[in-house]
């Protein structure tokens, strides 16, 4: 045979369809799932409704749930019993499963109650995260994923951008009661109607929060300004909402005016690391209407008014300048019910896919989104935000996944 008829056979090889190679080796694993009841002051949302863990105890996982733990959500101890999750007394024996999932980063007492080797699935919240619980974590070989740091495929927060929706939209509702005369407010609608002019509202901020802060406003009939230093986040916001809506840099003079128009004016900036950008001076909330109400939303990250000061679920408004402020860090926390859904939407298939990956390590090191989210792998610290903040080692994840190999 000629080496010219060879090598046209060779290119007619080449060009045959192939069969795609999958990744061998891969072998489910059944969890032991702990839903603890949230400690943290105010929190009450729940990391798994019954509709989820009847997903997971499906699919052949263990699910034990503190008694209680859905009781601030409106969800009952029997709602999960009969979906076949375990209803459990000792808090001890919930701290004892192979993988805890909370909303609320953990406290140093929930640690404590922890044997080691373990895994912790929470909220990281770099802002706040004191520097003895991230210590006990390391010491007891713990591996800790923050949930809002986990992206999807498409480089997104998923989880981050839910709760930011819950938040935008629910900032609006808020705002609509405070300018009612019942809490000393302008004795306005949040809206308007016919003959009468729309309510003034400003959103600081086009990322999610502003996004649907936005969309809410508009739907009531409000006239809305948008301000964000980002040309592009404010281009997007146009071309989701299909309206075009008022947009702004940050520009302090033409901030400074909107301020004094506005009835109602949302905080919704955020940073990527650190403290929210300060961008309203006191003498601008000063020249605002009597009446007018500020809803920080960016609180949680130090807020972006210089009057605002964190509040509470149960005092969650303070007068300053005759503008209401409503300051309160976990909006979330006060539509318990949609945002634990929201949360289990999320979490829930992602647990059903570290079964079927064959556990959290196989995970990490298959999913560069989920691997985004460690921070602390079989007691190593992973996080270089952390690592510089406390003064701690910490090691890349990327390195450890590779010596796993």
């Amino acid at each position: 045979m000629s080496s010219d008829l060879l090598r046209t056979l060779a290119k007619e090889a080449l060009l045959m369809p192939q069969e795609k190679l999958q990744r061998v080796g891969s072998k489910s694993k059944k969890l032991f799932v702990g839903i603890p009841k949230e400690s943290t002051f105010q929190e009450n949302r729940v990391a798994l409704v019954p509709e989820a863990v009847a997903l997971l105890v499906n699919n052949g996982h263990r699910v034990l749930i503190e008694t209680g733990a859905g009781k601030n959500a409106n969800f009952q101890d029997r709602d999960y019993s009969e979906v076949g999750g375990e209803i459990c007394y000792d808090t001890a024996e919930v701290f004892k499963a192979d993988l805890i999932v909370k909303v609320a980063p953990p406290s140093v007492e929930e640690i404590d109650l922890m044997p080691g080797k373990q895994t912790l699935f929470s909220a990281l919240q770099l802002s706040v995260h004191p520097r003895n619980t991230l210590q006990k974590l390391i010491s007891k070989k713990i591996t800790a994923i923050a949930w809002d740091f986990i992206q999807d495929e498409d480089g997104i927060y998923p989880i981050v951008r839910s709760m930011g929706e819950l938040a935008g939209t629910q900032s609006i509702s808020i705002a609509s009661h405070l300018l009612t005369n019942s809490n000393n407010g302008r004795g306005i609608i949040l809206g308007g109607i016919a003959g009468v002019s729309p309510t003034e509202v400003v959103v600081i901020g086009a990322g999610t929060v502003g996004e649907y802060a936005t969309r809410s406003a508009l739907g009531l009939g409000a006239s809305v300004k948008v301000f964000d230093n980002s040309i592009y986040r404010l281009r997007r916001l146009q071309s989701d909402l299909d309206s075009r809506v008022w947009t702004s840099i940050i520009n302090p003079k033409v901030l400074e005016k909107a301020l004094m128009r506005a009835d109602v004016v949302i905080g919704a900036l955020r940073s990527k690391n650190g403290r929210t950008p300060c961008v309203v001076p006191e003498f601008m909330v000063e020249k605002m209407k009597t009446g007018a109400v500020v809803v920080d939303v960016s609180i949680d990250q130090g807020g972006c008014f210089e009057t605002s000061e964190a509040t509470n679920h149960k005092t969650p408004t303070f007068n300053k300048h005759g503008v209401i402020h409503y300051c309160v860090p976990n909006i979330a926390s006060s539509v318990s019910r949609t945002a634990s859904f929201a949360l289990s939407n999320i979490f829930s298939p992602l647990l059903i896919q570290v079964g079927e990956e064959g556990g959290i390590e196989k995970m990490i090191k298959n999913e560069c989104g989920f691997r985004n989210g460690v921070y602390v792998f079989k007691g190593a610290l992973t996080s270089k935000t952390l690592g510089q903040a406390f003064g701690l080692p910490h090691k890349s994840i990327e390195l450890l996944m590779a010596a796993l190999d």
